[in-house]
């Protein structure tokens, strides 16, 4: 006589309970995105990194001290449209996510874009970004770009 056997479960929960220390470079970006400011930093050849980077991408060279000024506006370079958001997107009606090259920068930014409406978005378009009202010192404090006025 053979008997099977017993079969044990237990519950697990998968979690990454911690907080990112974001350094020097992330956190001059988010102390600057409190007061309403975008900045990039300098690789070696002299390219700008935004959102800046402790290392360029292309050499893995430490980038250079100091900080430069970008956009406020921008350029999408790429972009696919969201037409039902989910609970935890940053807007709750249709709406791009884009990658967006500010002006003075050589790297692009993910981020959503209010378009409107999906005819209205294009590569090429020209946005600037719409702050919140309170800021924090984080992404979310840019709400979203949108298409500067006459565009």
């Amino acid at each position: 006589m053979s008997s099977s056997p017993r079969a044990y479960s237990a519950q697990h929960v998968v979690a990454y309970d911690y907080r990112r220390s974001v350094g020097p470079v992330l956190g001059r970006f988010f102390t600057e995105l409190r007061g309403r400011r975008l900045v990039g930093n300098l690789t070696p050849s002299g390219r700008v990194l935004c959102p800046p980077m402790e290392h360029d991408p292309e050499t893995a060279a430490g980038t250079e001290p100091g900080f430069v000024e970008v956009g406020p506006g921008g350029t999408v370079t790429t972009w696919c449209w969201v037409a039902q958001p989910r609970a935890r997107h940053p807007l709750q009606k249709p709406f791009a996510w884009a990658l967006v090259r500010l002006d003075g920068a050589d790297t692009a930014l993910l981020h959503a874009v209010d378009a409107g409406s999906e005819a209205r978005m294009r590569t090429g378009l020209r946005v600037r970004p719409r702050w919140r009202a309170e800021t924090r010192g984080e992404i979310g404090d840019i709400e979203c770009f949108e298409p500067e006025a006459g565009r």
